[in-house]
Order: C-alpha cells, then structure tokens, then sequence
C-alpha cells in the first residue's frame, strides 16, 4: 500500500503510463518522481521499462522519437542511476515523496548535472541518444 504522501507520485505515474499526463507536466522533477516510482517497485525493470515508456509518452505527446529530439537513453540511464542511488541512500521507511525532494534539493536536481560528467557535444551526439554513452569528462559518484 502506498504511504498518503506517495499519493501524488503514484498517480503522476499512472498517467504518464498511460500516457494522460498533460504534456507539461512532464518535466525534470515528473521524470525522476516516475524513475523512483519505477525503481521501487519490485516487480518493475526500471532500466528496461522506463525508455519504452519514455517513448511511447513521447509519441502519444506527438513528440517524435529521433536523433535530435524526443527519447535520450543516456540521459534516462544517468537519471535512473541518479535516482537509484537516492533510494538506497533513503534511510528505511523513507517515503517516495521524501526521495524525491532529498533528490531535487541535490545538484540532481538541476538539469545541468549532466554536464559536469558529458560535454555537450558528446551528450547530444546521436549515438548518446539511441545508446548509453559513457561519460567523456569524469565519472558520476553512482
């Protein structure tokens, strides 16, 4: 059973799974609520579900799934590991809601994090796009 102040994630992942989460709702905080979600949930494979559902949100938002725009594999696997690494840092009986604050109030939290590990030339590569990409500038600390 979900814990009360869960309620808003779970129903935020609801509707991106079915795809009736209004488009502008699916930010950078929407992203990381979904990833936790998906991660905690034991009979999920976050790293295996979540890009299928990125890109069937995506299309269903008519956002095209391309080399230039859309889905970003090494964005949602860096993003998942982020959010993985917060969960098993939350001490136990942690709320999801509580994760995700701890997670947003963190230099996570700022969608530039990613460029103090990828350059932007690397990150918004084509290749980094349809396929994980290791960092080019330094290791991230999950």
């Amino acid at each position: 059973m979900p814990r009360p102040e869960d309620t808003d994630i779970k129903r935020l992942t609801r509707q991106f799974i079915d795809k009736t989460l209004p488009k502008e709702e699916w930010t950078h905080r929407a992203h990381f609520a979904v990833a936790l979600c998906l991660l905690a949930d034991a009979n999920v494979d976050a790293y295996a579900e979540m890009p299928q559902m990125i890109r069937a949100y995506n299309e269903a938002t008519g956002v095209a799934n391309t080399d230039t725009e859309g889905y970003h594999e090494t964005i949602t696997i860096a993003s998942l590991r982020a959010a993985e690494a917060f969960l098993r840092a939350a001490a136990p009986n942690t709320s999801l809601t509580q994760t995700l604050r701890a997670l947003m109030d963190s230099r996570y939290g700022q969608s530039n994090w990613l460029f103090e590990h990828w350059s932007g030339t690397h990150l918004f590569s084509a290749e980094a796009r349809r396929s994980w990409q290791a960092p080019d500038l330094s290791d991230p600390p999950f």
